[in-house]
């Protein structure tokens, strides 16, 4: 039993990494092609909003601020979900049930810990083994193939920032999905006065379907996003992840006051909450027993 802990631990160097192990990269097809197609759908959207709404429009003012607007939250939308999905999301390393690490972590003879029979890895309090990740996430949430990538503990902030379509992160995918309608709409009004004649690049009967087609997914992420950011939000505030509350887990933890529950998930109140380009500090304590 010894000797498959060690090859577990070998083996979580090269395990859902690449880039030579700096980076996590979970190897799922079904995530990836999920993966892919957000990244579809959110070019396609700059494609129609710049291509087809403002380039052509006449006043330049409307056209250059709307521009830089949605091309700041496409950006950060963007950046949101590749910090999702290129994240630990906080995976236990395998094959550490060993009696060095019992002894290092301070468990006493005859006290009572977790481990799991899948990844033989001692598990801290509130973590949960991911099949697909094939690996114990610390405070998972659930798996979401649109970010190829568990939520949990290191990553659930960049989740809650991009909240992605389909399964998750869900803060600027809803902001730009709303600015998409308000400058389709607009431009279908635009259209429609000017019998139209000059407000596009493109015949009336294209514009038309690559307008439609903005507005139907524009409408579908906003209120599907809206929908994750809510339930994202609701168990950062009771201090409890998706998982907890479907399993209806007794809470064996100390429960966090709401306010240090989001300092907990983004940081102290700073700008910093809304880049995802900025790590919250865990516990080093924390850090140090658990990490890869």
């Amino acid at each position: 039993m010894e000797y498959e802990y060690m090859l577990m631990r070998n083996e979580k160097e090269t395990q859902n990494r690449c880039c030579g192990g700096r980076v996590w990269c979970v190897q799922d097809i079904c995530g990836i092609i999920c993966a892919v197609l957000t990244w579809g759908l959110i070019l396609y959207a700059e494609f129609v909003v710049t291509m087809v709404i403002l380039l052509p429009h006449p006043y330049k003012a409307y056209r250059y601020i709307n521009f830089i607007i949605f091309n700041t939250g496409s950006f950060l939308a963007f950046a949101s979900h590749l910090r999702t999905m290129l994240s630990d999301p906080g995976a236990v390393p395998k094959g550490n049930a060993t009696k060095e690490m019992i002894q290092q972590l301070g468990y006493q003879e005859g006290q009572v810990f977790f481990k799991c029979p899948k990844c033989c890895s001692i598990k801290p309090e509130r973590a949960h083994h991911c099949s697909v990740c094939q690996r114990c996430i610390r405070k998972m949430d659930h798996h979401c193939p649109w970010i190829n990538n568990c939520v949990g503990e290191n990553n659930q902030k960049f989740f809650v920032l991009f909240t992605v379509r389909g399964g998750t992160p869900a803060f600027y995918i809803a902001f730009i999905s709303i600015h998409s309608i308000f400058l389709a709409v607009n431009q279908f009004c635009l259209c429609i006065k000017n019998e139209w004649r000059e407000c596009s690049n493109y015949s009336p009967p294209a514009t038309v379907i690559l307008l439609l087609f903005l507005i139907l997914e524009a409408l579908l992420f906003a209120v599907f996003t809206m929908i994750m950011l809510g339930t994202q939000l609701n168990a950062i505030w009771t201090d409890e992840t998706g998982i907890e509350q479907l399993k209806k887990e007794e809470a064996r933890w100390v429960k966090k006051s709401r306010w240090k529950s989001f300092q907990a998930v983004f940081g102290h109140f700073s700008l910093a909450w809304f880049s995802p380009f900025t790590q919250p500090l865990r516990a080093k304590h924390e850090n140090y027993l658990y990490s890869v």
